[in-house]
């Protein structure tokens, strides 16, 4: 699965350039997604994209659904997370908890857990991570452009801190990268050269698990005129601008963004003394209707394009068609390729630099910025020259030297086509992709990583720990026993009033099943997998109306009630030993807090403890949110315990059961339809409920008279 949020995503005819936000990453994704799903070892390949309803868009981006290929293999998967309208992607961050929940919900429709997750700059990137924990499976990150480098490009031009982060939340930017980087079993990285520069600048950079994979080329599409082809219309677009339409090109073809520098591109051709008089200067810089309605940053790099070729006056020397599709990009190389022209990137900063590929398979030699990608793609194809994106000057140089020595420029333009064959192919980058990823399945397999089965089961068995699962280490086995036999129809789970490192602990020493949920702290905390990852959104439910200070203070020193120790405490319960002889009763408790405005839950369980939770957390509102975020009806949920602090969950419509070791303080609950009161004791008793709701089978539900 392949998650790309930001910018305008669909299969065919992207719209590359329309923004600063759907350039090459978008077409890097798409073409990947195409050929994993073409490799016979690949089932089928997922990318998830944001759904988009807006007028100022295309109406393809409102399908949910769309096919990649015939086979049905590959397709893009549009989730409808934040608002429907277009966002630039600095304004996704708030909506990607939204995603992630959503994409659970179509992992869970699917009814198959992907076998790993592929997210593609630092939003997708915050966003699977997330997801792969949930889900238990193995997380690759590609970062494409790196906020760090960003900073120190736009700090080089002169820009503040404080607008580089108002403009690009370059900060939040930054972590989310650092935190994918965390995650990540796997780094996809272009070139050596992005590896050493850019992603070593980041805390948890760790080179070995970097794969340095080149993007490929569609050769099918981008590729020299054949002897007697047409061009294309597309040129005539072009040679409409230009007094002298059979010159050479020098093609620039980028987004209308200042990192693309091509400023210093129309300063380098206007001040040569004569490469106007032997050249022909094309920018195909994105699409445009109007200039004023351009997003800021595209307005503000085309008024300054326009006042250079004014100010220089080139008119009749320079092309800059405000429409083109991407069928028309192969022709526009073909018709520079035709003319005996040369291809430019003078961006500040290249990653990696697909446009440079695409020009070397139409035959076409390159000049190109020597910071990033284009250093690697030029010692494998030794089809140009490399300049300083900063040096105008020597950038008219470098374009008058290439057009001029006409034996050089077919030996460049033979080495291109041969350096892409050779290096830069997709089936060649998906098999090589592959491999890598077997790599990290072998490291998973040695760390006995499990993927988690909550997407795709349709029932779920939570049991207390102490008094209920261990007690019995026969009874216990036997419980192991069935719930393996019950295969991936059956996820498995604990309540307790436990800490989570006490929780593993426990069931480790008893031999108990390694749990899907872990609902911890007498429901405050809840995790998932054998490595257990934390539900954040769990925790920032109980944030409303929790004040631990104000509890303490509350509290001290009424009869009866001792704090336990630290390491019993945690971010959302308050914890205290109870001498029943002396307390006040659990409803005085109650009222004593609610006096001071504190609304909690107080649990009162084993005649020994108290424990203060968020007025949102408890065991049984843990289960019904663990249900509800996986997809579970409560009718398919068996709880089991023994103590108080089980009451909530074993009171709902889930089905009930307590074991024949209760405490009294369930007692009241007997004859009750959907709490079965087990005679047998401990892992034995949760066994004689699972036979008396037929719950491994066709599930017998509780009949009301």
């Amino acid at each position: 699965m392949h998650i790309s949020l930001h910018g305008l995503v669909r299969g065919d005819d992207i719209e590359l350039g329309r923004d600063a936000d759907t350039g090459g990453q978008i077409q890097y994704v798409v073409e990947l997604t195409r050929a994993l799903a073409k490799l016979g070892a690949v089932g089928r390949v997922d990318l998830l994209t944001r759904r988009i309803d807006d007028p100022r868009v295309g109406d393809g981006y409102r399908r949910e659904d769309e096919p990649l290929d015939d086979a049905g293999r590959a397709r893009i998967v549009r989730i409808p997370f934040g608002p429907r309208r277009y966002l630039r992607k600095e304004r996704l961050w708030p909506y990607l908890d939204c995603f992630v929940d959503l994409a659970l919900q179509y992992i869970r429709k699917v009814g198959r857990v992907p076998d790993v997750i592929h997210a593609h700059y630092a939003d997708a990137g915050q966003a699977g991570a997330r997801l792969a924990a949930l889900l238990g499976v193995p997380f690759i990150f590609t970062g494409h452009s790196l906020g760090r480098e960003k900073r120190r490009l736009l700090r080089e031009r002169g820009q503040s801190d404080e607008l580089i982060e108002r403009r690009y939340q370059i900060s939040r930017r930054i972590e989310a990268e650092e935190h994918a980087l965390d995650m990540a079993s796997l780094v996809v990285a272009s070139t050596q050269q992005e590896v050493e520069s850019q992603y070593a600048l980041y805390d948890n950079h760790e080179r070995r698990q970097v794969a340095v994979i080149p993007p490929g080329v569609d050769i099918s599409r981008f590729h020299p005129a054949a002897k007697g082809e047409r061009v294309g219309d597309c040129v005539h677009g072009i040679e409409r601008f230009l007094r002298y339409p059979r010159r050479p090109w020098i093609l620039a073809l980028a987004r209308a963004d200042e990192r693309k520098n091509l400023a210093t591109l129309v300063h380098a051709f206007g001040a040569h003394p004569d490469l106007r008089e032997r050249a022909n200067l094309v920018l195909v810089a994105g699409v445009r209707d109007r200039i004023g309605e351009l997003e800021k940053g595209a307005s503000r790099v085309w008024r300054e394009l326009l006042e250079l070729i004014d100010e220089y006056d080139l008119y009749g020397h320079i092309a800059y068609p405000k429409q083109h599709s991407a069928e028309d990009v192969p022709c526009i190389y073909r018709g520079a390729t035709a003319s005996g022209g040369v291809f430019v990137n003078p961006a500040w900063t290249e990653p990696f630099g697909l446009t440079l590929i695409e020009a070397a398979a139409s035959g076409l030699p390159v000049v190109a910025t020597d910071d990033g990608g284009p250093q690697e793609i030029l010692r494998h194809c030794r089809n140009g020259v490399l300049i300083d994106p900063h040096d105008a000057a020597a950038l008219g140089e470098a374009l008058s030297d290439t057009l001029a020595d006409r034996r050089r420029w077919r030996q460049w333009a033979q080495r291109g086509l041969q350096g892409v064959r050779q290096h830069y192919t997709w089936t060649g980058h998906a098999e090589h992709y592959l491999r890598e990823l077997g790599k990290v399945s072998r490291r998973r397999k040695r760390g006995r990583v499990a993927k988690s089965r909550l997407p795709t089961v349709d029932r779920l068995l939570i049991c207390d720990i102490d008094n209920t699962l261990i007690g019995d280490r026969a009874a216990l086995a036997k419980l192991v026993r069935a719930i393996e036999a019950a295969g991936d129809s059956l996820a498995f789970g604990i309540a307790t009033g436990r800490r989570l490192d006490s929780a593993v602990r426990v069931l480790k020493e008893w031999g108990a099943p390694t749990p899907d949920v872990l609902i911890t702290a007498v429901g405050s905390e809840v995790h998932y997998g054998s490595n257990p990852q934390h539900d954040r959104e769990w925790s920032q439910h109980l944030d409303f109306r929790w004040d631990r200070g104000a509890i303490f203070e509350t509290l001290r020193g009424l009869p009866g009630l001792r704090l336990q120790p630290a390491s019993e405490q945690r971010a959302h319960k308050v914890s205290y030993y109870a001498d029943a002889a002396r307390m006040p009763g659990v409803p005085a408790i109650r009222r004593e807090l609610r006096r001071r405005g504190i609304h909690v839950n107080v649990i009162y369980s084993h005649e020994a403890y108290i424990d203060i939770l968020p007025i949102r957390a408890s065991k049984g509102l843990a289960v019904r949110y663990v249900a509800d975020r996986w997809g579970l009806s409560m009718d398919h949920v068996l709880v089991a315990g023994d103590s108080g602090n089980d009451e909530e969950m074993l009171t709902g419509h889930s089905l009930g059961v307590v074991v024949g070791n209760h405490s009294p303080e369930l007692g009241h609950l007997k004859g009750r339809k959907r709490v079965y009161f087990a005679r047998a004791e401990h892992a034995a008793g949760v066994l004689e409920g699972i036979e008396h709701y037929h719950f491994l089978g066709k599930i017998q539900q509780p009949r009301y008279d």
